[in-house]
């Protein structure tokens, strides 16, 4: 007998859940969220195993990985169609979404994910610590903008190196605002070198892997944009097209047509944010004060005739296919678009 068998993790316990190829439930357990002990739970059953799905999230790629080492056949499915599907359950427990998610395994009805690997992840990692420490910094900054903007005093327009001697400017004489705002600028001091650190970290990291420096072959396309790409994407190969990497990103416009009506909304935003914005940024880079190629010129003839918002989103799209041809033929970015024949 053929099983298909659902998982539904949370961060203490899985609810599990198997159905027969016949679509009867054969068992439903509850495990802890750990390899070895699923592992364990898995062995007591009695058939041939046909596929295991989970739905993608924090924990889900590491017991992913953990199970497809030990020879089962394992899913990731996509996050944002399980939720729609298991919308139509009128009651939601976990032990009834580890049966929708089996349900939809037996029927074959759900798009896989790709699992990354370790060495992706461990980049994501690097990036997403040099994020959370810059937007911390930035809300102490406008924390203490805030502060003295309710005494009347105007932080204005200043750069980075000189914004503590501005503030400490402006709270002189009065100790309340002294008091207030010391512990908070000797934390943003703190939070500026650990992000001066990591920031030498992410450009040596790109410098030394040698994709990366492909990448950076394109003007607007720093080290944050070519790291975040390439952890995200992770293997090339898994792409039969470099055109179905602009809609993997969510950069392709939504539609919806039923009947005589036929709407064309804005961006899918499918797929992973963090990329999507990171080709966003390397977009204006580009339109804004990057260097003159064909791929900017194309980008101002769509702003003209389309608007600046609409032209950034096609040039990510664009940016996202072309990088993904660097990197699977070696070539580095030609300034000059190859004539047509």
């Amino acid at each position: 007998m053929r099983l298909f068998i659902g998982l539904d993790v949370s961060l203490a316990k899985t609810a599990i859940c198997v159905v027969s190829e016949h679509g009867k439930i054969v068992r439903e357990a509850e495990v802890t969220s750990e390899p070895e002990p699923l592992l364990e739970w898995l062995q007591t059953l009695d058939g041939d195993i046909a596929a295991l799905g989970l739905e993608a999230g924090p924990l889900s790629q590491w017991l992913h990985r953990g199970l497809a080492d030990a020879g089962l056949d394992t899913v990731l499915m996509e996050t944002r169609q399980v939720k729609g599907a298991l919308k139509a359950m009128p009651i939601k427990t976990d032990r009834r979404d580890a049966e929708g998610i089996a349900r939809l395994l037996h029927l074959g009805w759900f798009r896989p994910v790709h699992c990354k690997s370790v060495s992706a992840q461990e980049v994501r990692v690097i990036l997403s610590a040099r994020k959370a420490i810059q937007q911390n910094m930035l809300a102490l900054e406008m924390s203490l903008r805030g502060l003295l903007r309710n005494f009347g005093l105007k932080v204005g327009a200043i750069s980075r190196g000189k914004f503590e001697h501005r503030i400490r400017e402006l709270a002189e004489g009065n100790a309340m605002l002294e008091t207030a705002t010391a512990p908070m600028l000797r934390a943003r001091a703190s939070l500026r070198r650990e992000l001066a650190g990591l920031e030498r970290l992410v450009r040596q990291m790109a410098q030394d892997d040698p994709v990366c420096g492909r990448l950076m072959t394109m003007p607007g396309v720093g080290a944050v944009v070519a790291l975040t790409y390439r952890s995200a994407v992770d293997d090339p190969t898994r792409f039969t097209s470099s055109k179905n990497v602009g809609p993997w990103v969510g950069l392709t416009p939504s539609r919806n047509q039923s009947g005589e009506r036929d709407v064309s909304g804005g961006i899918t935003k499918a797929g992973d944010v963090n990329l999507r914005r990171a080709l966003c940024q390397a977009a204006t880079v580009m339109m804004s004060r990057g260097r003159a190629t064909w791929l900017r010129t194309r980008g101002a003839q769509v702003a003209k005739r389309r608007g600046r918002k609409r032209a950034m989103v096609a040039l990510a799209r664009r940016i996202s296919v072309i990088l993904h041809r660097m990197w699977v033929d070696g070539t580095t970015f030609q300034m000059e678009a190859a004539p047509r024949t």
